[in-house]
């Protein structure tokens, strides 16, 4: 078993450094070993998009990842649509503040009735707000996860605004998957 140790490592370098070395090198089992757990859920996540099987055990700070390649690693089909959602603010558009959230409430009570919904929303800078649990939009956020649609937002951001606490819908994410996030959307909406 190939050992990674991450400790000290904040948000995107676990998964980055992760990701570096399944590149360079064949790895069917990996320990990863990091200090926190955004850290931990990340890398965890990241090596479930890499075909891998995954436990974490948790000793006091530490956090030990363990992953097990599954077969053959799941494959990127691009011939599938996946429509990604970008929100960076609370309101819709420039101008009047108040016109802007009736926009935005419109837009993702909208969202919930496309034929072909998109893969992912992503909340990032202002839009986290959205987000939280005493949001005016929190309802219409848990019906569109309640659809399938994945939700997540800037961890950076979350800390930026002392929000991260207050996540009502969704999960929190980082950078990096934000960024594949855009690379493996084939459309992407901003509102």
């Amino acid at each position: 078993m190939e050992k990674l140790d991450l400790k000290g490592k904040t948000c995107p370098v676990p998964v980055i450094e992760t990701k570096k070395f399944l590149e360079s090198n064949e790895v069917s089992e990996i320990e990863i070993v990091v200090d926190n757990p955004t850290a931990s859920e990340n890398v965890r996540r990241f090596l479930g998009t890499r075909g891998y099987s995954t436990t974490v055990a948790q000793e006091g700070e530490v956090y030990r990842i363990e992953g097990c390649l599954e077969g053959s690693a799941i494959e990127h089909n691009p011939t599938t649509k996946k429509t990604l959602v970008y929100v960076d603010g609370e309101t819709m558009g420039r101008g009047d503040d108040g016109l802007g959230t009736v926009l935005m409430r419109s837009f993702l009570n909208t969202l919930k009735e496309l034929e072909v919904r998109p893969w992912r929303v992503v909340f990032l800078n202002t839009g986290v707000r959205i987000v939280v649990s005493d949001s005016d939009f929190i309802g219409i956020l848990k019906e569109i996860e309640d659809l399938g649609i994945e939700i997540i937002s800037c961890g950076t951001c979350l800390d930026y605004f002392h929000l991260k606490d207050k996540v009502g819908v969704g999960r929190i994410s980082n950078m990096f998957e934000i960024l594949t996030s855009f690379n493996e959307a084939t459309n992407v909406i901003r509102p």
